[in-house]
């Protein structure tokens, strides 16, 4: 597996956490959100507090997205903040600037991969994703505690990167672009517009192309399969590593991991577009397409 990652720090194994609990650098954080279904806004974000305190990694914090680290004044819900609002809330949560930060979802890999994202879009590059997250380390048997923890506050000092997460604009000027892909996360079903949630008009962003995040996890742990099979998956629409890859979904979540991944494998111009579809479909002025 580690043959096609082009830096491993950014992805570690269960076995690995496990043995380095007592590290007093890590900072270990659930990010999971849920959302529920919602008849007039598609989905309602809730935080999983409640599941994390019922049971989590030992000595792991919680990072609710939604309040910590989305812009509360965005109509869009998790919208990145500015600089200055995240490094404050970095802080609180206890990230610095040597914090070996390992990140983990209860469900779906994207609410992990989301914040490590933002991190990364920061200028904090320590950072990890927890293989399979919780739902691996649940299948191994390994221990859980419950409560809630947190660490000392401390101050992060904010190095923006704009380039990682654009709007919709540069979306715009990319369409048609030979040297650009862009990449859809949701499902085929979605990106044809033939079934699933859609958020205002069905479909996708005209002339994107379809790898499902969904398709890149293995259905039983909740860990990445092989990541041969991931670069195959998206040399397979022309995703090159010579490109500007743009990733959406339905709100910047699932084209986090996406973005993560592409990262992971080497590729060096890769964005995500902040709020995605709930933005995009919702304007009749923006290009979508149904259909294979």
């Amino acid at each position: 597996m580690t043959t096609e990652i082009v830096d491993p720090e950014w992805l570690v194994e269960t076995a690995w956490l496990a043995d380095h609990l007592d590290d007093p650098s890590l900072r270990i954080f659930d990010c999971t959100t849920f959302l529920r279904p919602d008849p007039k806004t598609t989905y309602r974000a809730e935080a999983a507090i409640a599941e994390y305190q019922a049971g989590h990694i030992p000595g792991a914090g919680f990072i609710d997205l939604q309040a910590d680290f989305s812009d509360a004044d965005n109509r869009y819900r998790f919208a990145i903040q500015d600089a200055a609002s995240f490094s404050a809330a970095a802080g609180r949560l206890g990230i610095d600037a040597q914090s070996r930060v390992i990140l983990y979802s209860q469900t779906s890999v994207q609410w992990a991969t989301r914040v490590w994202w933002l991190l990364r879009c920061f200028g904090h590059d320590n950072a990890a994703v927890l293989n399979g997250g919780l739902t691996k380390w649940q299948l191994e048997g390994r221990a859980l505690e419950n409560g809630a923890n947190s660490y000392p506050a401390t101050s992060f000092t904010a190095r923006p990167r704009p380039q990682l997460m654009v709007d919709r604009a540069d979306v715009s000027q990319h369409i048609g672009d030979p040297q650009a892909s862009i990449v859809n996360a949701l499902s085929v079903e979605q990106h044809t517009g033939s079934g699933g949630t859609h958020y205002g008009r069905p479909g996708r962003i005209a002339e994107s192309v379809c790898v499902p995040t969904a398709s890149l996890l293995d259905p039983e742990t909740g860990a990445f399969i092989d990541m041969a099979k991931i670069s195959q998956a998206f040399d397979s629409v022309g995703a090159s590593k010579d490109q500007r890859i743009i990733a959406y979904c339905g709100g910047g979540i699932a084209a986090s991991a996406t973005a993560y991944l592409l990262t992971l494998m080497g590729h060096q111009n890769v964005a995500v577009y902040d709020n995605s579809l709930s933005e995009w479909a919702n304007d009749p002025s923006l290009p979508m397409a149904t259909g294979s």
